[in-house]
């Protein structure tokens, strides 16, 4: 596969790293967005879209969210599929335009949210399938300054509001599963607020509640919990269980683990980029194409200038 890059931070070089693993022979161009010292083995830098001079199988878009929708909107002029790393857009402006585009032009699109390949949560899909669901609650908790502990947190793109940071955006996970997992709500409102004392201008607490006519699902997110969880609890009529994700476990009401795993969270974006790679050759749809992704981005952004 010939494959351009957009974007060559770490969440790209995972891409790259697991491309390697499933492909014989990628060829990786990188687009960088301004003269680079960084020479990654086995990738060529252009600097221009006018450089390239090869046919791309797709394209890989992973540059900060607040400049994916510039990003998009160029990209769609190659006429090859696109893999949009979460989230899709920073804001909703512009959205129906690119999508309309997408449309006509019979783009392929995917945005990429690996928790879906995780075992656990697939687990979870299965077992509840069928039954009676009456509440969920869904939360992820973590410490900002300790995601990445050679950079200094404040300057990261999580912690600035205008480059598309903040906890409703980076965690959105929580979002994309839960409408994966219990359907599309009937109703939505949330919360967005500043309230630690983090050194960042981006939101560090959120809360969606998606109303459902049978069901509602409660979903908390926030950079400032020390202790990380990331958990989700369902109710249904006659059981409760709680999958950890952080422990990869899920339990029943009594305690007991009724399934396990020990995946390491690399692999989930190796299955994933197989079943990308199945789209591309035609062997499957993609079930999070750029259209379905603006049901997340709508939760996400709801009441977003509430903090």
């Amino acid at each position: 596969m010939k494959i351009l890059l957009i974007g060559l931070g770490s969440i790209a070089k995972k891409h790259i790293h697991v491309i390697k693993s499933i492909d014989k022979n990628p060829e990786f161009i990188a687009l960088r967005s301004g003269f680079s010292n960084e020479n990654i083995n086995g990738i060529k830098n252009i600097y221009s879209i006018d450089e390239l001079t090869v046919k791309v199988d797709f394209c890989l878009i992973s540059n900060p969210t607040s400049y994916h929708y510039e990003t998009i909107k160029k990209a769609l002029a190659l006429n090859v599929t696109l893999f949009i790393e979460k989230p899709s857009l920073m804001k909703l402006e512009g959205a129906n335009d690119l999508l309309k585009k997408i449309e006509k032009n019979n783009i392929i699109t995917y945005v990429g949210y690996n928790l879906r390949f995780h075992p656990v949560l697939n687990f979870v899909k299965q077992y509840i399938h069928g039954k009676r669901i009456i509440e969920a609650t869904v939360y992820c908790g973590s410490y900002l300054p300790s995601w990445r502990s050679v950079e200094d947190y404040s300057s990261q793109y999580s912690a600035i509001k205008e480059m598309g940071g903040g906890v409703h955006l980076d965690l959105s996970h929580e979002i994309d599963y839960s409408t994966w997992i219990f359907g599309k709500p009937g109703s939505y409102s949330s919360v967005t607020k500043k309230i630690s004392d983090l050194k960042i201008s981006s939101f560090d607490f959120a809360n969606y509640n998606l109303i459902y006519p049978d069901k509602a699902v409660n979903i908390t997110l926030n950079y400032y919990r020390k202790k990380p969880k990331r958990s989700i609890e369902i109710v249904m009529e006659d059981e409760v269980i709680i999958a950890d994700l952080l422990n990869q476990t899920v339990r029943n009401q009594k305690g007991e683990i009724i399934f396990q795993s020990k995946i390491d969270i690399l692999e989930t974006y190796k299955l994933q980029m197989l079943y990308f790679y199945k789209i591309i050759k035609g062997k499957a749809k993609s079930f999070n194409s750029f259209a379905n992704s603006l049901l997340t981005l709508k939760i996400c952004l709801g009441n977003e200038n509430t903090g």
